[in-house]
């Protein structure tokens, strides 16, 4: 196959405009991150200065979930409002503060009873509710009995 001017123009002539529409494109940029939450921190007490800004997400999402609440139920902030709005260093609330005595309960057991193994988390307790239960729910026993001994009776199930 010859290829005369007029097929080599054609070809450069596809080759640029190729060229410039691949150069045209914008590049991929990431997804915009909320303004919130972005190091350096203000007012962090349990948490590590050098907390990355997805793991301090992810523990506020698991408190979140854990105790059954939202933002504002910690936090200065209104409702439906952007998060960027907050004021997440401020202290006023006084669910942060008793938010911070319950992370070190928890650390204390976990370093204490499970060689800093994480076993005891706000959901342990909490159950998706911000006021856990005192007792556990009738018919329920924790204790097992002794070695060689029957447990006790399942009662009747209700009809």
């Amino acid at each position: 196959m010859k290829f005369g001017p007029p097929r080599l123009a054609l070809i450069a002539a596809a080759v640029t405009f190729g060229v410039s529409i691949a150069v045209a494109q914008p590049t991929p940029s990431p997804p915009a991150q909320p303004n919130f939450a972005n190091p350096p921190y203000k007012n962090l007490k349990i948490f590590p200065q050098t907390i990355s800004r997805d793991q301090l997400i992810a523990n506020m999402k698991l408190f979140s979930q854990s105790l059954g609440v939202r933002c504002t139920f910690c936090h200065v902030g209104e409702e439906g409002k952007p998060l960027s709005t907050f004021d997440f260093a401020s202290d006023a609330k006084a669910h942060k503060l008793r938010a911070r005595e319950m992370l070190d309960m928890a650390h204390f057991i976990n370093q204490d009873t499970f060689d800093g193994v994480m076993k005891v988390t706000c959901f342990t307790c909490h159950r998706g509710s911000n006021k856990p239960p005192a007792l556990p729910p009738e018919g329920v026993n924790f204790v097992p009995p002794p070695p060689g001994v029957a447990p006790p009776p399942k009662p009747p199930a209700s009809q």
